[in-house]
C-alpha cells in the first residue's frame, strides 16, 4: 500500500460501540444476574467497566434459591482467584447454580475437581492436546479449513456461524473422538441445547424454570446431557480393551496417574465435557473475530497486507472475544480480597472478559488492535490448575482459518443482524450473515 493510499476507518457501529462503553453507567443499574443484560453486546462491557473502577470485588444479590456472590472484575484479583485452589475452590462447582452434595456427586466433571484426582484425571488426554502432537494435527487442519471454507465462499452470501464458525471446529472433534463426519450437526446441537441452557432459541428446558427440577442431576440441568450419555457409552462400549489412540480410547482404557480407575459416572461427565468444550468455544472466537474485522476493517486490512501478523492477532481475537464471561469459586476460609470481607462458603465469580479489558494491563483496551503484543489476557485462565486443556489446540484452529480465509477476500460485509446468546456465562453470537466477494 503506497502512502497516497486511504486506510479503511473503523465502521461506524464500531465506534458508536466503542463509546457506549465508556458511558457511566450508575453502580446501582449494575446486575450481573440478569441475563437480559447480555444480549446486547455493550451492557455488559459497561457494566465491567463500572465494577473495574468503582467496585472491582463486588457482591452481586441473586433471586432465590441462589445466594449471590462476589464478582471480581479486574486482573490481578481474577489472577489470584484462579492461581489459589487451596482457598477458592471448584469442587462447589463452577457455574452460578448452588448445588447440593448429591449433585455434586452425580454431576462432577474435571472442571469441579482439584487436586490430586484434578491432576489424575487431567493426565488422562493430557499428551493428546500437546504441542507434538497439535502440530502433527496442521496438514489436516489446514485441509479441513479449506473444505469448510470452499463450501461457505462458494455460496456468496451465508451464515458464517454456521458455514465456518461451528463447521471447523466441530469437524476437528470429530477426528479427536475419532466419530463421523455424519454426527457433527447432532454434536452441535447438543452443544446448542446444553449451554444454551438460558436461551429460548436452543434450551429444552431453562435453567432457572420449574421443569428444570426434574433433571437436576443432570449436567446443565439439560436433558440433551442423557442423549450425550447414551452416545458416549456406546463408542466406550466399541472401544473398551482396543488400541485406539482417540479421546475415547484413551479415556476407557487408560488408568489415571493415582490408581483409581474412571468410573462410568465419571467417563459420562468427561465426554459430555469434551463434546461441549471441544467445540464451543473455539465456535465463538471465531465468530466474534470476524465480526470484530468486519467492524475494523482498517485491522483486517493490516491482516492481509502483511499475513505474518496473523500469529500476533490470534491473541488479540482470544481477548477480544472472552467466549466464557467467567468461571466460579468458592471460598473455603473466611478471606479478604480486593478490600472485601469473603466469608466460608461465598460464590467467588471470576469475570475473565472483564479482566481481558482491564486498563492496568492493556492499554486502550477498547481498540481492537491485531498488532497489540504482550496480551496478558486470561481467556484460557491465569495460572490455575484448570488452565485449559485445548488452549493450543484452540490457538492453532484460530490461526489456520485466518491465515486461510483472509487471503481469499477481496471484501466481506454484514449482511443482517448479529443475535448473541442470551447468557452471562458463555458469550455466544448465534447467526453472522455475511456477504463476500472472493479475491
Amino acid at each position: 500500500m503506497t502512502e497516497t493510499q486511504i486506510q479503511p476507518q473503523p465502521s461506524a457501529a464500531a465506534a458508536a460501540a466503542a463509546t457506549a462503553v465508556n458511558e457511566p453507567m450508575p453502580l446501582a443499574d449494575v446486575d450481573l444476574a440478569d441475563l437480559d443484560n447480555f444480549t446486547d453486546g455493550v451492557t455488559p462491557w459497561r457494566m465491567f467497566h463500572t465494577l473495574r473502577h468503582e467496585d472491582p470485588v463486588h457482591w452481586q444479590p441473586e433471586e432465590a434459591p441462589n445466594s449471590g456472590f462476589w464478582a471480581v472484575t479486574r486482573h490481578a484479583d481474577i489472577a489470584r482467584v484462579d492461581r489459589d485452589p487451596e482457598t477458592f475452590t471448584s469442587t462447589k462447582f463452577v457455574n452460578l447454580e448452588e448445588v447440593d452434595e448429591d449433585q455434586i456427586k452425580k454431576r462432577a466433571s474435571i472442571l469441579e475437581m482439584d487436586g490430586v484426582r484434578h491432576r489424575a484425571l487431567r493426565s488422562v488426554i493430557q499428551r493428546q492436546f500437546g504441542a507434538s502432537v497439535i502440530n502433527s494435527y496442521a496438514d489436516f487442519l489446514r485441509g479441513l479449513t479449506a473444505t469448510t471454507l470452499d463450501a461457505a465462499l462458494a455460496k456468496g452470501t451465508f451464515d458464517f456461524v454456521a458455514d465456518v464458525s461451528a463447521d471447523f471446529p466441530i469437524n476437528v472433534l470429530a477426528r479427536l473422538l475419532d466419530v463421523p463426519p455424519e454426527d457433527n450437526q447432532q454434536l452441535i446441537d447438543w452443544g446448542n441445547r446444553i449451554i444454551g441452557n438460558t436461551d429460548p432459541d436452543y434450551a429444552d428446558v431453562l435453567l432457572h424454570g420449574e421443569e428444570s427440577e426434574k433433571y437436576r442431576d443432570l449436567p446443565f440441568r439439560s436433558p440433551a446431557s442423557i442423549e450425550v450419555f447414551e452416545y458416549g457409552r456406546e463408542l466406550a462400549r466399541q472401544r473398551r480393551g482396543g488400541d485406539g489412540t482417540d479421546l475415547i480410547s484413551r479415556l476407557v482404557n487408560t488408568t489415571p496417574r493415582d490408581g483409581v480407575p474412571l468410573s462410568p459416572q465419571d467417563f459420562d461427565n468427561y465426554f459430555l465435557l469434551l463434546v461441549v468444550a471441544g467445540n464451543e468455544t473455539t465456535r465463538h472466537t471465531i465468530s466474534h473475530s470476524m465480526l470484530a474485522l468486519l467492524q475494523h476493517p482498517e485491522q483486517l486490512a493490516r491482516l492481509k497486507e502483511d499475513p505474518s501478523l496473523i500469529p500476533t492477532a490470534v491473541e488479540e481475537f482470544l481477548r477480544w472475544a472472552s467466549p466464557v464471561y467467567h468461571f466460579r469459586r468458592t471460598a473455603t476460609r473466611d478471606v479478604e480480597l480486593g478490600g472485601k470481607q469473603v466469608k466460608e462458603g461465598d460464590k467467588v465469580v471470576m469475570w475473565f472478559a472483564s479482566g481481558n479489558r482491564d486498563e492496568e494491563v492493556f492499554g486502550n483496551p477498547y481498540d481492537f488492535d491485531v498488532t497489540r503484543t504482550d496480551n496478558d489476557h486470561v481467556t484460557f485462565g491465569k495460572g490455575s490448575p484448570h488452565l485449559c486443556l485445548g488452549n493450543l489446540l484452540a490457538r492453532t484452529e484460530i490461526r489456520i482459518m485466518f491465515e486461510e480465509l483472509i487471503p481469499r477476500l477481496a471484501d466481506i460485509r454484514l449482511a443482517g443482524d448479529v443475535p448473541r446468546v442470551r447468557s452471562n456465562f458463555v458469550n455466544g453470537i448465534k447467526k453472522l450473515p455475511v456477504e463476500v466477494t472472493l479475491a
